[in-house]
């Protein structure tokens, strides 16, 4: 029997999260998403040790999310004690305008209860999306226990219960309204980088059969963002990449349809931890960027402090 962690075997955030399907584009649609939030986006990209290993740092993150959700209550409390320390330094102000709504020294810290609040939204958002289109799609009594679990997960990093929506229904409201507003904005670097996680931008092919994989995710990450962020980013979306979008989801779904005695081989596939594909992603991108290459060309490795001395 495994030790027990912060959420019980049978939590909607357990049981949506071991699909590796989610747990393996969950991550970079938050990040494409988030990336419309200025202050979030700076916050971390002026604060972080990762500006040339970027997917490093979503390997981490994704490893620090899934220990917390999935993991022990030791795994857990590392997770949590490491994460801590390092927002404990993360304050500052935009250096430069970020739309009418964020001027040029408007402030940001990590242990804002606001900021820490729509990191959790962009983040259950993106697992109920993933788990609506991947797997199937949720009971409304599920909606609400995924959500609630993910209050639970924001208050474990430090979020006020408060700071968040007291029932699912508020925060689909709080949330769509959000994504209408205009209030998101994408920097430049913003936009990016957004458009290298989304796989708009792919700076070295792949060897098959990881390029077909590769480029799967990138699809059902493009196709289930919503319309208006698409056209943020100046996404190509037709009829055509519309069915091949479909098609790709439909046959993902049909998998975790699988009859109780398809091969073991296939439920293993489909379920468990994410992490290991995470360590993953990191040992390519150190060979990558220890022979010379930029994991993302065209991203400054200086913080903004640093291309602007004083």
């Amino acid at each position: 029997m495994s030790e027990p962690g912060y959420f019980t075997d049978d939590s909607m955030i357990r049981r949506v999260m071991r699909k590796r399907a989610v747990g393996l584009t969950y991550g970079q649609r938050a990040l494409v998403i988030g990336a419309v939030h200025p202050l979030l986006y700076v916050g971390t990209a002026e604060h972080t040790k990762h500006r040339t290993t970027p997917y490093t740092r979503l390997a981490l993150t994704g490893r620090l999310f899934e220990a917390v959700a999935l993991g022990s209550r030791e795994e857990a409390d590392r997770a949590l004690a490491f994460t801590h320390k390092k927002h404990a330094t993360v304050r500052g102000a935009l250096p430069e305008d970020a739309g009418a709504r964020h001027p040029a020294g408007t402030r940001y810290a990590a242990h804002d209860p606001q900021l820490m609040f729509m990191t959790m939204a962009f983040t259950f958002d993106s697992a109920e999306v993933m788990h609506d289109l991947l797997v199937r799609r949720l009971s409304a009594t599920e909606r609400e226990d995924l959500y609630q679990d993910y209050v639970r997960w924001g208050e474990l990093f430090g979020m006020p219960r408060e700071a968040a929506p007291a029932s699912y229904p508020r925060f689909r409201r709080y949330f769509d309204d959000y994504l209408a507003s205009e209030e998101l904005f994408l920097t430049d670097e913003a936009r990016l980088v957004g458009t290298y996680l989304s796989g708009q931008r792919v700076p070295y092919p792949l060897p098959l059969p990881l390029n077909q994989v590769v480029n799967s995710v990138h699809l059902l990450i493009q196709g289930s963002l919503p319309p208006r962020i698409r056209e943020m980013y100046a996404m190509p979306w037709g009829r055509r990449e519309e069915i091949a979008f479909r098609t790709l989801a439909q046959a993902v779904r049909a998998a975790h349809r699988t009859p109780p005695l398809a091969p073991r081989v296939l439920h293993g596939t489909l379920a468990g931890p994410s992490a290991p594909v995470y360590r993953l992603l990191t040992r390519r991108e150190h060979r990558l960027v220890n022979s010379g290459h930029a994991s993302m060309p065209g991203i400054d490795p200086r913080n903004y402090a640093e291309r602007h001395p004083v």
